[in-house]
């Protein structure tokens, strides 16, 4: 009877317990986080990786469509911050723009963040500085999406006369420099968002002008883009925090200096421990069950 008992009280624990276990679960690995054994998808994360990689030096240009939201901030935010890193690593000129207001603070965070990090290394000797409007430029947003989707194709001027902060495009060294008007002289096109925008880049800027797309979305909507993975529309992608979690890591392995706070990596061990914490509760709440009826059935 007294074992029985036991099982009971385990069974009839308060659900309050319950969710303090798994906040406490939650909370710790952010607080202490811990790197997890992590296999990079060659088919999404590492054709990526090597695509941008491949840019030519000092030459090559990324625009990023970042069109991220607060509720999506938790997958997609550690993408565009790991994207501007390593284009900032390899002397990669940056464009960033949004289709949608809301997304213009989350875009400016991670530039700004990105050049501080850049910026306090060289004041130590480590690598080199980045300058806005030299390396890095944030266009801000422009309505409706497909006039700023359609409009680079043509000419970027025309789109964005002035930069986010008023700056007149055609002054900043690096629109200059690059020659930068369309299109034509970028290398590829990053799409961020939680919606089928990527999709959108493919149907119009990629079939009318020809420029490379590749997507960052979240873990919910990545079944709605393998067809164009499949058909190479899509060069690469990012599967929500799994995705970015594995770009940190190729990013820290080709670049030891790395020591920017890795925001999905720290997700993914908060995460993956809250995951095995319900499936040994789910387990444990099992067993507890079929012990209690063993009991019972036994007349104990």
């Amino acid at each position: 009877m007294e074992q029985r008992s036991v099982w009971k009280k385990m069974m009839d624990v308060d659900r309050r317990v319950i969710y303090l276990i798994v906040a406490v679960v939650m909370i710790v690995p952010i607080i202490f986080p811990f790197d997890l054994p992590m296999k990079i998808s060659k088919r999404t994360t590492e054709v990526l990786f090597n695509a941008i990689d491949s840019f030519p030096e000092q030459h090559g240009v990324f625009l990023i469509s970042a069109d991220l939201n607060p509720q999506d901030q938790p997958e997609l935010f550690p993408m565009l911050v790991a994207w501007i890193r390593h284009c900032f690593y390899r002397d990669i000129k940056v464009l960033v723009m949004c289709l949608y207001p809301t997304s213009m603070g989350l875009a400016e965070q991670a530039l700004n963040q990105v050049a501080m990090e850049f910026n306090n290394r060289a004041a130590d000797g480590i690598g080199r500085r980045v300058v806005y409007g030299e390396d890095y430029i944030f266009l801000g947003y422009k309505p409706p999406p497909i006039v700023p989707i359609l409009g680079l194709g043509e000419n970027i001027y025309d789109v964005f006369p002035r930069d986010f902060y008023g700056n007149e495009l055609k002054s900043l060294p690096m629109m200059t420099k690059k020659n930068i008007k369309s299109y034509r002289d970028m290398d590829m096109i990053g799409s961020l968002a939680a919606n089928t925008l990527p999709i959108t880049y493919v149907a119009y800027a990629q079939a009318r002008y020809g420029i490379r797309v590749t997507g960052g979305v979240t873990a919910v909507s990545v079944a709605d883009f393998y067809p164009y993975l499949d058909s190479e529309q899509l060069t690469g992608m990012l599967e929500g925090m799994k995705g970015a979690a594995e770009y940190e890591q190729l990013l820290r392995q080709q670049f030891p200096e790395e020591n920017g706070r890795q925001l999905a990596s720290e997700g993914m061990s908060s995460q993956s421990s809250t995951h095995i914490a319900i499936i040994l509760m789910i387990v444990l709440g099992n067993v507890c069950y079929f012990m209690n009826r063993r009991y019972e059935t036994r007349g104990m």
